[in-house]
């Protein structure tokens, strides 16, 4: 069997893209049809700095519970180890999925890279990051021999895309990562070692946008990254609007219903549970009483007030 034909074998099982390793546009597109919203160029979700800028109030309990309510239940990952841990991270979702080595396939890979003008499989993802972007990989958990993220191509993630990682697997120069100012680092362990070392073939990248898989989620380009306190949550393009907004609405109503405990107006049972329409009335004038005070956005605010039926 000649290289040719391999080529082509490989060409056919990967897709025929422009660059095999990356998703095509109209693959991006039929994956992600349920979002209507702006777009990158390649045609991954491109959710707003508006709705980025808000996420970060968000928490992984509202983030989780609207996303059950609509049927997504695998967005979750936890048990991670972490580089700025106290930090909120949000970002719109590069994917890239490696696998462990096979010399044919690699080398296939490989020889098409190096053909475009590309060096390092490792970096062919980071090349393409942008302002507002989170690198999501699945390392597969490797740890010996596994890291293809050090402090240089994490100063490359940070200078092209500003945000961290999310890292399934080992990293490796964790003292040089820690000194890059906000590189928020969500990865399953370190190691000094490299993955590809000489005469080592240890990992190959498989997928640049593709649907990934990290921990038990599911993870598609243009998922919007939540990191915090600890876990990363992967909210759907189409449904971060609806995570935010859920977000201030409680947070707002809990600002309230705090209030009026202390004042004595309502028991903590009145409150715990459906609200009266009295009460839903009260908290309508006291959105509009309060509206340039509250940690929310009076834009924001008045768009509840317009959906509201009181």
């Amino acid at each position: 069997m000649n290289k040719t034909y391999i080529t082509l074998l490989l060409l056919f099982f990967f897709g025929i893209d422009s660059f095999a390793q990356q998703i095509s546009k109209e693959e991006m597109l039929f994956l992600t049809q349920e979002w209507k919203g702006e777009r990158f160029e390649d045609g991954r979700p491109k959710v707003s700095d508006d709705l980025l800028r808000r996420m970060k109030i968000v928490t992984h309990d509202e983030a989780w519970a609207v996303m059950k309510n609509a049927g997504y239940k695998y967005q979750y990952a936890e048990g991670w180890e972490m580089i700025n841990p106290d930090s909120i991270m949000v970002g719109r979702a590069l994917t890239a999925t490696f696998m462990p080595g096979r010399p044919d396939i690699h080398g296939a890979i490989d020889a098409r890279g190096k053909a475009e003008g590309k060096k390092g499989q490792n970096v062919w993802p980071v090349d393409l990051l942008v302002k507002g972007d989170v690198y999501v990989a699945d390392q597969f958990g490797i740890h010996d021999g596994g890291p293809t993220i050090g402090d240089n191509v994490g100063n490359a993630i940070f200078a092209n895309s500003g945000n961290g990682i999310v890292y399934n697997g080992a990293i490796r120069d964790i003292a040089g990562l820690k000194e890059i100012g906000g590189f928020t680092s969500y990865y399953r362990s370190y190691h000094p070692s490299h993955h590809n070392q000489p005469r080592d073939l240890n990992t190959m990248l498989i997928g640049i946008n593709k649907p990934t898989k990290i921990g038990q989620a599911t993870v598609m380009a243009g998922d919007v990254v939540l990191g915090r306190d600890g876990a990363v949550s992967f909210i759907p393009a189409h449904l971060v609007e609806q995570v935010v907004v859920t977000s201030e609405v409680v947070r707002l109503r809990d600002m309230f219903g705090h209030e009026r405990i202390r004042e004595g107006k309502y028991t903590a049972g009145d409150i715990d549970t459906r609200w009266s329409d009295e009460i839903e009335k009260d908290f309508s004038q006291w959105l509009e009483s309060h509206i340039d005070e509250l940690p929310i956005a009076r834009e924001q605010i008045q768009e509840i007030l317009k959906n509201r039926t009181w």
